[in-house]
């Protein structure tokens, strides 16, 4: 759907917007007869999704730029129609431009950019942004106006601990968080209360099981692993450790990189088969540790990481950092749009029976359905999957 199409069917679709006072859609037609739209902030967010969900599938870049101006559009009453004017007769007619934050930034979405280096191209918008402003306000004028490029999809480091995804991409993801406050303060706090309660009920357990790792195996009871949780922020992840202390992990890495790429389906040795997500057999796994992996009770100790609120009981599988790199940029937004779980609709659903691409689409449907009844029922559905042993190994 071209951009002017997509514009037309959101104000169509939000007919209440338009008539909002300060926030309506203006348009603007100039000597060549083009026509533009100035949208509602809205709109706006709605636009940004969709074009991200575009560039997903494209590959290509999309600029998000940023004009922040809140004292001067405040001071000045015609500063607003000649920033307006300035975008227009830069942008082209499929660039979106409405308020990203009304009354104080405006936002502008360039899609489809060239395959030039961002340098380059960010050199190039900021210029002729900068000579447009100028023309139509004055240097002096213009000089107040920040002009911030954030370009989608992003760059993910995964050498660096802190958050990966750019919040300022993603305003309808914080919106729909805002608008469900009450429900993900109740979902913390069902997370904080289960798992204080959990470990104190389980401790005897817990110690049980650290005593026969240590019998039966030499090295550490617990495993760190670094895993990549909500908006990409890298934390330490703790399970019992289920394999020999000293061990080769090109072996899962390589195993994973390969299903994720989609050139793993057809059985190995030693592996099983088409569409799973662990190694069968693994010769890494201690004899203790294939009956911890089959009962998930490896798991048990990411109690821990969910009362610090790295993660949730319920929610998608955070990934290991090497997995990242093989990810489609659509494969992300399961990092995005819901914490990390110990349990969720993928280990309830046939855990490493299913392919990758199948786990995040159902990491997507859980997000996009989320709700405390769903995470109830996820909850009472994981002890029938955990004693089946369907998908575990």
């Amino acid at each position: 759907m071209r951009s002017k199409e997509m514009l037309d069917r959101l104000l169509r679709d939000n007919p209440n917007t338009r008539r909002t006072p300060g926030s309506a859609a203006r348009s603007a037609r100039f000597g060549n007869g083009r026509r533009s739209t100035f949208v509602p902030d809205d709109v706006f967010a709605a636009a940004l999704c969709l074009e991200r969900k575009r560039a997903e599938r494209s590959g290509k870049l999309m600029v998000l730029m940023l004009l922040e101006a809140e004292e001067l559009l405040q001071s000045e009453t015609d500063a607003l129609q000649k920033i307006v004017e300035a975008i227009f007769s830069t942008t082209r007619e499929t660039d979106v431009t409405g308020w990203y934050r009304r009354g104080s930034v405006i936002g502008v979405l360039l899609t489809e950019i060239g395959d030039a280096e961002k340098k380059v191209i960010a050199k190039t918008i900021l210029a002729k942004m900068d000579a447009a402003l100028g023309r139509h306000l004055g240097r002096h004028r213009a000089a107040e106006i920040t002009i911030l490029l954030n370009f989608f999809p992003e760059d993910w480091d995964t050498k660096d601990p802190g958050a990966k995804a750019n919040s300022t991409l993603y305003p309808d993801q914080f919106a729909k968080l805002q608008e469900n406050m009450i429900p993900h303060v109740l979902k913390r706090s069902i997370d904080a209360v289960g798992c204080f309660f959990g470990l104190l009920i389980l401790s005897p357990l817990l110690g049980l099981i650290a005593l026969i790792i240590k019998l039966t195996s030499p090295g550490t009871v617990l495993f760190r692993q670094k895993r990549v949780g909500q908006y990409g922020k890298v934390f330490e992840v703790l399970k019992f450790r289920s394999m020999h202390a000293a061990n080769d992990p090109a072996i899962h890495k390589a195993f994973v990189q390969e299903l994720i790429t989609g050139k793993g389906k057809a059985p190995v040795t030693g592996q099983s088969g088409g569409g799973t997500y662990k190694i069968k057999d693994d010769p890494r796994v201690t004899p203790i540790g294939k009956f911890l992996r089959k009962s998930s009770l490896d798991q048990l100790p990411q109690l821990w990481n969910v009362l610090k609120g790295e993660m949730s009981l319920v929610g998608p599988r955070p990934p290991v950092l090497y997995e990242l790199e093989c990810y489609d940029i659509w494969h992300r937004r399961r990092l995005l749009e819901a914490k990390p779980g110990i349990t969720g609709l993928w280990q309830v659903n046939g855990r490493s029976r299913t392919t990758f691409d199948e786990m995040v689409r159902l990491d997507l449907k859980y997000a996009q359905t989320w709700s405390l009844l769903l995470d109830l029922k996820i909850l009472l559905k994981t002890p029938m999957a955990v004693f089946s042993g369907e998908g575990a190994y």
